[in-house]
């Protein structure tokens, strides 16, 4: 059975960094029916905490980020079960896309297929040199679906097809190359560019980073015109607190020096 372990820490009051763990190592952290569920929930619990600043995401070990959904589970169902099976893992993917804030994919090892759509539904990848990346699900008779629809988005629809009708599994190196991560490091590096990231989000302001991430959510599903007014209004709405003029005269203040 998949758990999935959370940790929140306190950065003082720069706020809190939750880390969230899928945890099935011995299984490559696949998500069954019961992590699925957990990871929901979890993610779920965390939208409501103030304080949360930043999540990384990361599966359990070195081997896998996720390795899939779990297919012992998934031969069994039928057309009603399976649309139940599919709506929860869509409902996981779409918890971390609703977070308020930035989410990060740590990843190790292996993610493929539902791993994959997790990884795509984070707001930044950051991948080890040795991971692998792919949709391979055709391969066991099934189409990729849900937030599988994001990838044309990241590596643009050719690459998209590639991944979808081949089922190959491509490195770190091409992924990077493709656009599907931001960052490609050493494993003995891994921690520290995740936590160097962490920290320039830290660094920032918390509303202003929370209203650009609704905003980033928002243009997807907007024509450019209405994007870009949904932004005025975003923009208008960061001056009803005090942080854009309190960082702006701590910025001037210091330029001043």
């Amino acid at each position: 059975m998949t758990e999935i372990r959370l940790a929140v820490e306190s950065r003082g009051e720069a706020g809190c960094v939750a880390t969230v763990t899928v945890d099935n190592p011995a299984k490559l952290n696949i998500l069954d029916t019961t992590g699925i569920g957990s990871l929901e929930r979890t993610l779920n619990g965390l939208a409501a905490d103030e304080a949360l600043r930043v999540v990384v995401l990361r599966g359990a070990g070195e081997l896998a980020f996720i390795g899939g959904a779990d297919i012992g589970a998934m031969a069994g169902l039928d057309p009603e079960s399976a649309r139940s099976f599919i709506t929860g893992l869509h409902r996981a993917c779409d918890a971390i896309r609703r977070l308020p804030v930035p989410v990060i994919a740590r990843i190790e090892g292996y993610a493929l297929g539902a791993g994959l759509e997790i990884a795509a539904s984070c707001d930044l990848r950051i991948a080890v040199d040795t991971a692998r990346f792919g949709m391979p699900e055709v391969n066991v008779g099934i189409p990729s679906v849900i937030e599988a629809a994001l990838l044309p988005r990241l590596v643009g629809w050719g690459r998209a097809r590639w991944l979808l009708y081949t089922g190959d599994i491509i490195d770190a190196a091409r992924a990077e190359r493709w656009g599907l991560v931001e960052r490609v490091v050493g494993s003995a590096a891994l921690d520290a560019v995740v936590e160097s990231c962490v920290a320039a989000i830290l660094a920032a302001g918390p509303r202003a980073i929370r209203l650009q991430k609704a905003l980033i959510r928002d243009w997807e599903d907007r024509s450019l015109g209405a994007a870009i007014e949904r932004g005025i209004d975003a923009f208008a709405d960061a001056y009803r607190t005090s942080e854009p003029r309190d960082r702006m005269a701590a910025f001037l203040a210091k330029r001043v020096r």
